[in-house]
């Protein structure tokens, strides 16, 4: 398995600061992972009440990325990072942007339950439960891999994004054949088209974290590089 190993400092507080940083990019992904739990809850029981949570607490995510990335600043401009730690700081400001949109998507979601435009079809409400729960796996995947600064376990979950993906156009095929067979308000089913993609967002956002983990650990930047393409690529680096 392989981890990055960040510098000891002499100075004790600067490791403290470090390690504050790190659980504060976990606390926000946690809470935007039980944001997803709780929209796909309301979405199986059609609670509007906790579709409403989900959309007001979406505000305390914005909250907590502003405060991240003040102190990824502040950090930056006292203790004049370099090396691993600079990369560390900078991959947590990256970070912090893909979860903040996360939240976005899911609001964008939870907004199906609370205006009451959940899909008549239930094969449509079904497969997106269903694609739901993959993403929700791929996400606290990510998250686990950013706690443990672990590349293996990132690469692992960047390949879960293929299954997403295919099911995800499985799913918009169907449903825009669905589109065709009934007379329901147009607005509507481009609302459950959004909201299909933005559960296929969620998935990319995941992806590029584990970009940012594996750029982490190797010093090199691997984005843009297709999966195929990736592991030779980390071979021939090792």
């Amino acid at each position: 398995m392989r981890q990055v190993e960040l510098n000891t400092h002499i100075s004790g507080r600067f490791n403290i600061e470090l390690e504050n940083l790190r659980n504060s990019v976990m606390a926000m992904g946690g809470e935007v992972e039980q944001q997803l739990v709780d929209t796909l809850k309301a979405i199986s029981t059609n609670n509007q009440g906790l579709a409403e949570a989900v959309v007001l607490n979406d505000l305390k995510i914005n909250s907590m990325e502003i405060q991240i990335d003040e102190e990824c600043l502040r950090i930056i401009a006292k203790r004049h990072p370099t090396a691993s730690d600079l990369r560390l700081i900078m991959t947590i400001s990256k970070a912090i942007a893909d979860i903040e949109r996360m939240g976005d998507e899911i609001e964008r979601i939870a907004k199906l339950v609370t205006r009451n435009k959940l899909p008549a079809s239930a094969s449509i409400k079904s497969s997106m439960l269903q694609i739901g729960q993959q993403v929700t796996a791929m996400m606290r995947g990510t998250f686990d891999a950013f706690a443990r600064q672990d590349e293996d376990a990132a690469l692992s979950v960047y390949e879960q994004d293929n299954r997403i993906d295919s099911e995800y156009k499985k799913l918009l095929n169907y449903t825009t054949l669905e589109m065709t067979r009934t007379h329901d308000d147009m607005e509507d089913w481009l609302d459950i088209l959004w909201a299909l993609r933005s559960l296929e967002r969620i998935g990319d956002r995941c992806k590029n974290i584990c970009e940012y983990i594996v750029s982490l650990s190797r010093g090199r930047d691997v984005r843009h590089i297709p999966l195929e393409n990736l592991q030779q690529k980390l071979d021939a680096l090792s």
